[in-house]
């Protein structure tokens, strides 16, 4: 099944198969705007799958279905398996952070009656694209006594949106002899969020008008900003794209197609002899730094926790778990667009509608940082997915020199365990819209199941 395209297998029921899923990854990315909220939406099927959580539980035994949780912004689901964990996990990693705007410690000022909340961009993104468009806030304000307030503007059709403006083509003579990465500075991508003047206020009335508003609905202070995390995303729901409905356009696709997918097989994929698991970081956007990335220890101090609960804890346990362990990176790959053929080499391109894409490496010029997987692990999985007649094919992120990126397989590679890239092609990459193709996010689905029935 190398390299062919999916449609031409599907039949009649298999395209449904296709639809129906797709229509509940919608439902999830639409939902799931930040990563505590993907945290939410996985917690919600995890517990309709009949899985418990971990910090309840005083034992484990083959068969028993957990999830942990960390910070609200990590979560690892496991269902147990017959072998000791000594004998490793299968895992399926992927990461729940994308590129967007966070509103700033300070960020609400007023200039010439028009309020603005000041950002600061997060992760690799191209900033014109994210002028003159509907955009909605997300996240959650702590207050000092430690009441937390949930902020959701801009999704509901009655709500207002906000955004970012823009300079009139007819004044921008000059700007547009700006490059790309110059003709929208970082400090210019600022939220328009009123106008407003409060009767009877002399200084900064319309801010005044805000501070209001943010006090009668939300009971929330100027200086409550400082201890707040708003994110600032694309508003709208993901959508169909293309006439003949091929395809999803939405808005975190990167990385959130595969964190999907990735518990959807872990959570449909019954016992095995192997210890399943699918994991979901944050911070992956900005090197995976944090507490709640994946180079945060808290990953390996659950599967301590895992092996305490089946039998006598020791390092050494802990150590040979992690190292006999296989992981999937489930991470998307760029896909090839035929309006820019220049930056991809053809034969090493990953192409919407071929099915889940396996990197044997990432990284940038040279490699550079990137996890090189073992030829011996690409057999295995080429075995099994031919076994169970899954669609998948093989790709580069670009041409050499042209470019590059990385992922979380490094980080786990640290252990010792296989690992390898594995993900769905994605048009228009940390984009504000990206485009996939839902025989790809079908097909990813299977070939995880794949994956850990046969790791």
């Amino acid at each position: 099944m190398y390299q062919e395209y999916v449609w031409k297998k599907y039949e009649d029921k298999d395209v449904k198969a296709m639809h129906d899923f797709n229509e509940a990854y919608k439902t999830f990315i639409t939902k799931g705007k930040t990563e505590r909220l993907c945290v939410k939406e996985a917690i919600k099927l995890c517990k309709a799958a009949g899985f418990k959580n971990l910090v309840n539980l005083t034992s484990l035994k083959a068969g028993d279905k957990v999830y942990a949780v960390n910070k609200n912004k990590n979560i690892a689901a496991f269902v147990i398996g017959d072998e000791p964990l000594t004998n490793g996990l299968a895992i399926l990693g992927a990461h729940i952070d994308s590129p967007r705007l966070d509103l700033k410690q300070n960020p609400l000022y007023e200039n010439n009656t028009l309020v603005y909340l000041d950002t600061h961009y997060y992760g690799g993104i191209v900033k014109y694209q994210w002028v003159t468009r509907p955009l909605a806030l997300y996240g959650v304000v702590v207050k000092k006594d430690g009441k937390v307030i949930d902020i959701q503007i801009g999704e509901d059709e009655n709500d207002p949106i906000v955004g970012i403006t823009d300079l009139l083509p007819h004044l921008a003579a000059e700007k547009m002899q700006k490059t790309a990465n110059k003709v929208i500075e970082g400090e210019a991508l600022d939220l328009l969020i009123g106008s407003l003047p409060l009767k009877d206020t002399e200084k900064d009335a319309s801010k005044a008008t805000i501070l209001k508003l943010l006090k009668d609905k939300y009971d929330i202070d100027e200086e409550d900003f400082v201890s707040a995390e708003i994110e600032v995303v694309p508003a709208g729901s993901a959508r169909d794209y293309g006439l003949d409905r091929s395809m999803v356009a939405g808005y975190g696709h990167d990385d959130r197609v595969c964190a999907y997918t990735s518990l959807k097989a872990l959570l449909d994929t019954p016992k095995t002899k192997r210890t399943t698991c699918a994991v979901l970081v944050d911070k992956e956007e900005i090197g995976s730094v944090g507490a709640t990335g994946a180079s945060s220890v808290w990953f390996e101090n659950t599967i301590a926790d895992l092996i305490n609960l089946t039998t006598d804890y020791s390092d050494l346990k802990l150590k040979k778990a992690l190292t006999n362990s296989v992981m999937l990176s489930s991470d998307v790959s760029a896909g090839f667009d035929p309006l820019y053929p220049a930056v991809m080499e053809s034969r090493n391109a990953a192409y919407l509608g071929k099915g889940i894409c396996f990197n044997k490496y990432t990284g940038s010029r040279g490699k550079s940082g990137c996890n090189d997987a073992q030829p011996e692990f690409i057999a295995h999985l080429r075995k099994i997915m031919d076994e169970d007649k899954i669609n998948y094919q093989t790709s580069e992120l670009g041409r050499v020199d042209q470019g590059g990126g990385g992922t979380i397989a490094y980080i786990l590679a640290k252990y010792n365990m296989n690992v390898i890239d594995a993900g769905i092609a994605v048009l228009s990459m940390h984009a504000p819209m990206e485009i996939v193709s839902k025989a790809d996010v079908y097909e990813a689905y299977l070939a995880y199941k794949t994956f850990l029935a046969k790791a």
